[in-house]
């Protein structure tokens, strides 16, 4: 854009070029008073420097891990009302208990955006919850004990499966409550 030149892109534009929620998005990533360079390439990459497809990314997995869950051990219940009885006694791996202690927090996330009317603290955080995941996934690709699913270890799968869960309920009401729609599969 150049205001001396007169051009200009409309928000219009943008809209139709990357969609109605990367626009919501990253426009809630800054405080209402502060400038937002709106990086049109950066929007489009799929890679974690995009936080919207960072966060899509985190909930699509999620999902992905439910359903491998299920296709793992097809007598297993994975919906939420048995997963909330879960034990859940064995998560102790610091990644884990992160994703746990962030969880824990999301209520008052919520609260102190609502109160100081300042949305982006919904955007950084979940950035934060997907980061988080993102690393203890990462982790598990290199030490197969620290996988959601392990095959051998059913207790552990449930543990992890309905961790994965509560990440997921929350990344989903958190872009629900900006207005985005999370995502069950990246294509």
């Amino acid at each position: 854009m150049s205001k001396r030149a007169g051009s200009f892109v409309t928000l219009r534009q943008v809209v139709d070029e990357v969609g109605k929620d990367a626009v919501r998005f990253m426009m809630l990533t800054r405080n209402s008073d502060a400038p937002l360079d709106f990086d049109l390439k950066k929007v489009l990459e799929q890679s974690k420097d995009n936080p919207l497809f960072y966060v899509q990314y985190a909930h699509a997995r999620i999902c992905s891990v439910i359903r491998n869950a299920a296709a793992s051990f097809p007598n297993l219940l994975l919906d939420d009302s048995s997963l909330s009885k879960a034990d859940m006694s064995g998560l102790n791996d610091p990644g884990e208990l992160k994703m746990i202690r962030e969880l824990a927090s999301w209520p008052e996330v919520v609260e102190r955006a609502a109160k100081s009317q300042e949305p982006h603290k919904i955007t950084f955080y979940l950035s934060d919850l997907a980061a988080s995941f993102h690393a203890f996934w990462n982790r598990g690709n290199s030490d197969e004990s620290l996988r959601f699913i392990v095959l051998d270890d059913l207790k552990k799968t449930i543990e992890r499966v309905a961790l994965a869960r509560a990440v997921g309920i929350v990344i989903g009401s958190g872009l629900a409550v900006i207005g985005v729609e999370p995502l069950e599969e990246m294509r």
